[in-house]
């Protein structure tokens, strides 16, 4: 049996829309959900379009109660039988109980070369530390932030003229690139 993902957004979701047509019929998993923690999330008209059940739970309505944030998310992604999480954009940091609830399948990708710059703005950052190469990372989405075992990684030159938003856009082709192929290799290991 095929495991059935699903991903969380909270924007546009171009990683998740590259994420849903990598999956076909030959893919070892199928897109089960796109969940996001908003309403107004781009991505929830092109999960629908694209054929996936979406969903959201709306963060504000529980403002400082992370807990039961997540708990919302774990009774959607419960009904949708949702086998393995892949974070695509998707901006709340989660507790080590939602975490931990989904150990060792749970994939995020990251903007960046980790273990480098971590967190956010980490283009600004590679251009501010003279870096002469950037890229993204796909990882196993552990408790400590940014810093699960390292699936897949993809380079990108740093370019002289390079502002942080022209590095972002050729570090975003990498990451369309690389993301279907480290669900298909993460789901085929499964």
């Amino acid at each position: 049996m095929k495991p059935r993902v699903a991903v969380l957004i909270s924007g546009g979701g171009s990683n998740m829309v590259k994420l849903l047509e990598s999956m076909d019929s030959n893919h070892p998993a199928e897109p089960v959900l796109v969940l996001a923690n908003s309403d107004s999330a781009g991505g929830l008209a092109k999960a629908q379009a694209l054929g996936t059940q979406s969903d959201f739970v709306d963060h504000r309505l529980y403002g400082e109660n992370r807990a039961a944030f997540e708990y919302a998310l774990i009774a959607k992604l419960d009904a949708a039988q949702a086998d393995l999480i892949c974070l695509a954009g998707f901006m709340r940091v989660l507790t080590s109980h939602f975490i931990d609830r989904y150990d060792g399948r749970m994939l995020n990708i990251h903007p960046s070369l980790l273990p480098k710059y971590k967190g956010l703005h980490t283009h600004a950052r590679a251009l501010e530390a003279g870096d002469t190469e950037a890229g993204c990372t796909v990882h196993e989405v552990t408790a400590k932030l940014d810093d699960g075992p390292i699936i897949e990684q993809a380079r990108v030159p740093i370019l002289s003229n390079d502002t942080p938003d022209r590095l972002a856009a050729r570090v975003l082709i990498e990451e369309h690139r690389i993301y279907p192929l480290a669900l298909r290799r993460f789901s085929e290991a499964l």
